[in-house]
């Protein structure tokens, strides 16, 4: 990479280098700094934070837009926060954008995303990151009424960085679901998925599985990103990667550990 004075800001994202929300992301960037896309040559979702170790990775350059150096990578979204820093930047960026991604990444969801998994990798690296969700999983779905909100969050990262281990969740409604009427900072909603595994057969007669489910989330409280979103607004919830049960450390000291 050259040096500049301006920025440089990383996009990537889980959906595939050709998916027309990373073309979203990466046309707003433009206007925030110099712009690297490093993406999946394919769609990556729900890998989590998958990383690639037994098998080799390849990158290749792109075309992509004007103004933008891109390469597509034949790994994981992680693997393309890694190869950037490590291979092609060889530094850190000012700042990591994941996304635009086809589809809500709310509440749990946010532990199986490959979206927000980047987005956790460059928190890791010391990396302002955040990642973009637009709650609609058609291929053909509008992206338009995003901008504004990756406008507003991207300026005000840049503006005030984030506190390091901690990067930002932002889920946007569908625009069929009406005019934005904000944006909220949120907590992510307590959630799970009801799975179900439905066996099919293939033409020789041979059992495969197909996972299916539906997300529950009960908590009604209107500080969650699931209330935010079904209430017209763009949810903007901190992650952090410490897993830690703070709240259970004090519970397990009270216990016999004694050996």
């Amino acid at each position: 990479m050259e040096n500049t004075e301006r920025p440089l800001i990383l996009v990537t994202n889980d959906d595939g280098i050709f998916a027309p929300g990373i073309q979203t992301l990466a046309q707003e960037m433009k206007a925030f700094g110099k712009v690297l896309v490093v993406a999946p040559d394919k769609p990556q979702s729900a890998m989590g934070h998958a990383i690639t170790i037994h098998n080799f990775l390849r990158l290749r350059k792109v075309e992509f837009m004007e103004g933008v150096e891109a390469y597509s990578c034949t790994g994981t979204p992680v693997d393309c926060v890694k190869l950037a820093v490590y291979q092609i930047i060889k530094g850190r960026p000012a700042l990591l954008v994941s996304g635009i991604n086809h589809g809500s990444n709310l509440s749990i969801n946010v532990l199986y995303s490959g979206t927000m998994s980047a987005a956790v990798e460059g928190a890791l690296e010391g990396i302002p990151s955040i990642g973009f969700s637009l709650m609609e999983y058609g291929i053909d779905a509008s992206f338009v009424h995003t901008r504004a909100v990756v406008r507003s969050v991207t300026a005000n990262v840049l503006r005030h960085g984030l506190n390091n281990g901690c990067c930002l969740n932002v889920n946007i409604p569908a625009a069929a679901a009406g005019p934005l009427k904000g944006v909220r900072i949120c907590r992510q909603a307590p959630g799970h998925w009801a799975d179900a595994v439905e066996c099919r057969h293939d033409p020789a007669g041979h059992d495969y599985y197909w996972l299916k489910g539906e997300f529950i989330a009960k908590d009604q409280e209107h500080d969650t990103d699931v209330w935010a979103t079904s209430h017209g607004y763009a949810s903007v919830v901190p992650v952090q990667f410490d897993m830690t049960a703070h709240q259970e450390m004090e519970v397990l000291n009270t216990w016999d550990h004694a050996l």
